[in-house]
């Protein structure tokens, strides 16, 4: 079981970040924020799939109008992106935002900054403040660039961390000096270990809630293999509020990962069917990748936490499957479904799919109806009569 750090907690508009919240999603359109349609169309799509927060990008006074239209329609927390202007924060508040993003080391007039402060004060608006390996070696100073510069040279790891620290320490105070406290702090890398070891050593530091990611991991197919090892990790040591996976991809695929991330470390409750298959091997007299792709997509409309098996034979099958709801164990061309323990159909190949799919909503329809519970792990799946030929093959009887 995971032992939350303490910290403290902001709200952004419902969702509360931090404290004994639980670990909230977040993620960011890829629409230009003044294309108002495709902006709702894509942060519902979002909040569907799952996010609890969704951030927008506001880099010109046409993306901050468009957000009266936008809010009103949307119903999660938004939060707007500011990076440079702070006009861009004010006419966010003003719209009515729930978070803002904001880097005070890139707008050069600590009077603007302060200003947006205490307009967030004002309206209990929370602000996020981060730091992100690509920026955060001193730009305007050439003396303390080269300084820096040096630092790292001498080591890259230990060095960033140390640079990151103070950077942080530097926006805490102007925050602290406006009696500002609703604020999340971020400390991004596109290497994980540099990922871990930042949020750990900032944990130890300050109690201001954590906004968990890792900064341009790239593709899904190897940004989530980098963001989960960062993430995961931290997140199973408690630490950490709020996340968002980062991929060059559609942003509901950095949700429906989170999710599925927070599911296995018990931080968030699953309630759609959780999907377990067998590694595939030369004992396979299926198309089993086919299957487990058709079974997940099949699965998708149903909104109870049923634990679906597909094995691909009967030999390991009903040992690795154990604690599965449902059930289906492959023979050439047949294969068993089980339903909590019980074999209750053998169908052809070809009814396989449809025939999981039926058990499975049957199943949690019980569930629902209060007429059946979920095995949370109980059930013990005895190995099909009759047992598996030397060869592997099991002769089967199709049951009409």
């Amino acid at each position: 079981m995971v032992v939350r750090r303490l910290t403290r907690s902001v709200r952004a508009g419902p969702v509360v970040i931090g404290g004994s919240a639980p670990v909230s999603i977040q993620s960011m359109t890829s629409t230009y924020t003044y294309d108002i349609d495709a902006t709702v169309a894509q942060i519902n799509q979002l909040a569907r799939a799952g996010a609890d927060i969704v951030r927008v990008a506001v880099p010109e006074r046409r993306d901050t109008e468009a957000l009266r239209h936008i809010l009103p329609q949307v119903a999660v927390p938004i939060v707007a992106d500011v990076h440079f202007h702070f006009e861009r924060a004010m006419e966010a508040v003003e719209a009515g935002v729930h978070k803002i993003r904001l880097n005070p080391g890139n707008i050069q007039d600590r009077q603007e900054v302060d200003r947006v402060i205490r307009a967030c004060r004002e309206r209990r608006i929370p602000i996020r403040v981060g730091v992100n390996e690509g920026g955060i070696v001193e730009r305007r100073d050439k003396q303390q660039r080269a300084a820096e510069k040096a630092e790292l040279r001498r080591d890259y790891h230990g060095r960033l961390i140390d640079i990151m620290v103070r950077k942080l320490e530097e926006y805490l105070l102007i925050f602290d000096e406006n009696d500002f406290d609703d604020v999340v702090i971020s400390a991004k890398s596109i290497d994980p270990t540099i990922v871990i070891d930042a949020y750990s050593e900032i944990s130890r530091r300050f109690d201001y809630p954590l906004h968990l990611g890792v900064t341009h991991a790239g593709p899904k197919e190897t940004g989530c293999i980098r963001s989960v090892v960062a993430l995961g990790t931290l997140l199973a040591n408690g630490i950490g509020d709020t996340v968002r996976i980062s991929y060059a991809s559609d942003p509901v695929l950095e949700v429906e990962d989170a999710k599925e991330m927070l599911c296995c470390l018990g931080l968030r409750a699953r309630n759609e069917p959780e999907l377990i298959a067998c590694p595939t091997c030369g004992r396979i007299e299926i198309d089993l990748i086919r299957l487990v792709r058709e079974v997940r997509g099949r699965l998708a409309g149903i909104r109870v936490p049923v634990k679906v098996a597909v094995m691909g034979c009967v030999v390991n099958g009903p040992g690795e499957a154990e604690g599965a709801d449902v059930a289906v164990f492959a023979g050439r061309g047949k294969g068993i479904i089980y339903v909590q323990g019980e074999q209750t159909r053998t169908v052809s190949e070809a009814e396989m799919l449809e025939a999981l799919y039926e058990e499975s909503l049957k199943f949690a329809q019980r569930v629902e109806r209060g007429e059946a519970s979920l095995t949370r792990g109980g059930v013990t799946i005895a190995p099909p009569d009759p047992l598996p030929r030397a060869d592997g093959s099991v002769p089967l009887p199709v049951v009409a």
